[in-house]
């Protein structure tokens, strides 16, 4: 039966989204107050992982950020036109290609790290530190069984 009364403000996934959706947004304008016009948030799983780990094959760049091979195709398509990173053949299997940043790409991630947490710091204020570690705690388990029961 469905339920008579139904508030969109009550529901998980209105919520997930409509804060997605704004952080997404604030984040974008962020980069772009700091002069990094062609970052996208949607860039920041592939920079930050490659920055730690350069040269990852496409499937295991895409396994580590949680993305589809289709996904991760047009996402590297737009990364790589606005000259963030670069693919190169992989010199001991023909049919893979490897991601590497560019030197533009290098030079950034720290700036770009550092307006996250700046901008992470402005979205969390007044939210206690418990409170967030909850939040951070559920999603990753709605992310679990999204993954192993769905």
């Amino acid at each position: 039966m469905a339920k008579s009364i139904f508030k969109l403000t009550n529901c998980p996934y209105y919520l997930i989204t409509r804060a997605s959706l704004a952080v997404t947004s604030a984040l974008k304008k962020a980069f772009s107050d700091a002069g990094y016009k062609r970052v996208n948030p949607a860039y920041l799983g592939v920079l930050v992982t490659l920055s730690q780990e350069d040269g990852l094959k496409v499937i295991d760049l895409g396994r580590k950020i949680n993305l589809e091979p289709s996904s991760m195709t047009g996402l590297l398509d737009r990364m790589e036109r606005d000259e963030f990173v670069k693919r190169i053949m992989d010199p001991n299997d023909r049919r893979a290609q490897r991601i590497v940043l560019t030197d533009y790409g290098k030079s950034i991630i720290t700036d770009v790290i550092e307006i996250i947490f700046k901008f992470l710091d402005k979205v969390f204020e007044n939210i206690p530190k418990q409170d967030i570690e909850t939040t951070k705690s559920v999603l990753r388990k709605v992310l679990l069984n999204i993954k192993e029961k769905i």
